[in-house]
């Protein structure tokens, strides 16, 4: 397993940022998720960003929403998603980070999910729908068993609460580029932007910016406003939601995607 400081590292000498591609674990589903994933990492994936399935996924927009439903329908569950991590770290020592609900960690149990994620080499786990003010015990476990944790920042974020949420990331700083939930959009607002060049003066963290990323333009202005990389999930995500009916063209063009995304990450 590559850890996020020796995969940053990296990028530096080489003068990129990271491109973090997100899709969902399991849609539409185990077989072709894998393909896709590998897909994804063979043609530039620098770091994973993967969601567990849920049926309320709160912090997404329809099209992730959507992709969450197919999985779920085609039977993945918390430990179908495990065994395909599995997969995926057989295949490839990329870092991994996760997306999860709380409902579904609850539900496995706090100690034995995060012993579990230990055991998986998965890197990180940010819960999207956890409060700061109840993330204690989850941070405090996390920690115990060696897996980051990540939390999010939002335009909204206040100075006196960004120094908080600051002190309970140890892995990156997910920052949400728009107000709402996720989903593609055709332009960065200039928030966006003014979010990044408050930030990187308060940490050395990483700093990755999601929610409407999906254009290597978009990319290119994140990282030039001072974030380590981009992460990229609606836009990818539609790549299978439009063709469900042919899956090799499915992952030609997810391929074609990720390649012209990382290329946005380059000086």
């Amino acid at each position: 397993m590559i850890t996020y400081r020796e995969r940053y590292k990296a990028l530096k000498t080489k003068n990129e940022g990271a491109l973090i591609p997100f899709t969902v674990l399991g849609d539409p589903d185990f077989k072709t998720s894998f393909e896709v994933i590998k897909t994804i990492i063979d043609n530039g994936a620098d770091i994973l960003e993967l969601g567990m399935p849920f049926s309320d996924p709160i912090a997404d927009g329809s099209t992730i929403q959507t992709a969450d439903t197919r999985a779920l329908e085609n039977g993945i569950d918390i430990f179908k998603c495990m065994k395909l991590l599995k997969e995926i770290r057989k295949y490839s020592d990329i870092p991994i980070g996760l997306l999860m609900y709380s409902n579904l960690i609850m539900n496995y149990g706090l100690e034995e999910f995060y012993q579990k994620m230990d055991a998986m080499q998965i890197n990180s786990v940010l819960v999207a729908d956890m409060p700061l003010e109840e993330s204690d015990e989850f941070v405090e476990i996390a920690h115990e068993h060696r897996v980051d944790t990540v939390f999010l920042v939002t335009p909204l974020t206040t100075k006196e609460r960004l120094q908080e949420i600051l002190g309970g990331c140890t892995g990156f700083v997910y920052l949400v580029a728009r107000l709402g939930v996720t989903g593609a959009r055709q332009d960065l607002q200039s928030s966006t932007l003014e979010l990044i060049k408050r930030v990187r003066p308060q940490t050395d963290l990483p700093l990755n910016v999601g929610f409407g990323i999906s254009e290597p333009e978009h990319v290119r202005e994140v990282i030039k406003a001072g974030a380590d990389g981009a992460i990229v999930g609606s836009a990818l995500i539609r790549k299978i939601e439009k063709n469900l009916d042919n899956k090799e063209k499915m992952i030609k063009k997810i391929g074609d995607f990720v390649a012209r995304m990382k290329d946005g990450t380059r000086a």
